[in-house]
Parts: C-alpha cells; structure tokens; sequence
C-alpha cells in the first residue's frame, strides 16, 4: 500500500524553510535543520522535496500567491486608481517590511548572486508579476483620466524602488544603528510623491 502524506505537513515544512531561510540566509539553510524543525527525518523530507531549491521554489510561490490579492485585486472595476494606488503602497511596505515576506527581498538581494537560479525565478514569479500588477492600476488611471503617464513600465519600478528600499532599511540597516523607519510614515510619503508626479499635467524637462 502506497504511504500517504499525513495533512499539513507540507505546510510544516514550508513554514520551517522560511524561519531557516529567515535567520540562516539561502546558503547557509540546511535540510536537516528544516527536518529538525518539523520532527521528521530528512529521508522524509526528501520524499516530499528533491531539494532546497524546491523547497525554496515553494514558499515563494506560496508567499506570492498569498500576498499578490493584499495589493491589487483581480477586477479593477470602477475604483479610483489613486485609492488602489494608495492601498497598495501601503499594503506592500507593510508586508515587505514587517511581513512573512520580509526576509525574500534580502535573501535575493545578498545572495542572488551566487544563485542566479533563484534570482531569476524570483523575477519571473514574484517581481515581474508585482509589476505587471502595478503598471494594471497605472493605466487603469490613465484610462479613467485620473493619471497622466507615458511609460508605466518605469513608473511601476518607481514604485517598487521605494518599497525595496524600505524592506532593505528595516532588515538590514535598522539592525546596525540606522534610524528606525516609521512603515505608516514611510508608506504615506511615497504615497504622496507618487501621487503628485502622476496627476501632474505638464511634462517636465
């Protein structure tokens, strides 16, 4: 008879990756502390995943699929694109910052270097998709006369600038001395700023 799976334990072990991911960084993330973690042997643990890049595959499709909704949602619909800009910003700085999501921009960022793998699946799954998310509001905007935008390809990366940028203060920075940001505050600047440039209705050169 074929062994079954016991409910949850996958879960589990996505949920152990990412505390190991989190305090350990990619490299330094062992499948048997991840084994230890859930109270399996890592034989087990192999059954459910080849390897740690599966495993790491794993949790940050989970953890965009849970957080991609949080931004924007599906049917735009008649919302005013400022309020579904201004949701978003702040939603995202929350979560990227505070969030289950935090340690993904760091790992990537510290180590996507010496794992171009990872790097690039993290473009193609996570961050083209929170782009493309981006630029749908933006000309969503343009479309209810709200915004005035010519390129929301650049746009939406000005967006994402400031949330990185956030991510990498908070997590990295902060620790060692840095002055500790205020996410409300944060969140309603670039909120602001993003705001003003895209309801401008001159050019500037």
């Amino acid at each position: 008879m074929a062994r079954t799976t016991p409910p949850g334990r996958r879960d589990a072990i996505l949920a152990a990756a990412q505390e190991e991911f989190a305090a350990r960084g990619y490299a330094a993330a062992r499948m048997d502390d991840i084994a230890k973690r859930v109270g399996i042997s890592k034989a087990t643990l192999y059954l459910q995943f080849a390897s740690k890049e599966a495993i790491f595959r794993a949790l940050s499709e989970a953890l965009i699929e849970e957080t991609l909704p949080q931004l924007v949602p599906d049917d735009l619909g008649n919302t005013p694109a400022p309020d579904l800009l201004r949701g978003m910003v702040t939603a995202a700085i929350s979560r990227v910052v505070l969030g289950e999501i935090a340690f993904l921009p760091r790992l990537i960022i510290g180590e996507g270097g010496n794992f171009p793998e990872l790097a690039r699946f993290y473009l193609d799954h996570g961050l083209n998709r929170i782009l493309g998310a981006i630029e749908r509001v933006i000309e969503h905007g343009v479309a209810r006369g709200e915004f005035v935008c010519a390129d929301p390809h650049y746009t939406a990366r000005t967006v994402v600038g400031g949330v990185i940028l956030s991510n990498i203060w908070k997590v990295i920075f902060e620790p060692v001395g840095g002055a500790p940001l205020d996410v409300a505050a944060m969140a309603k600047a670039h909120t602001e700023i993003l705001l003003y440039g895209l309801n401008m209705r001159e050019s500037l050169s």
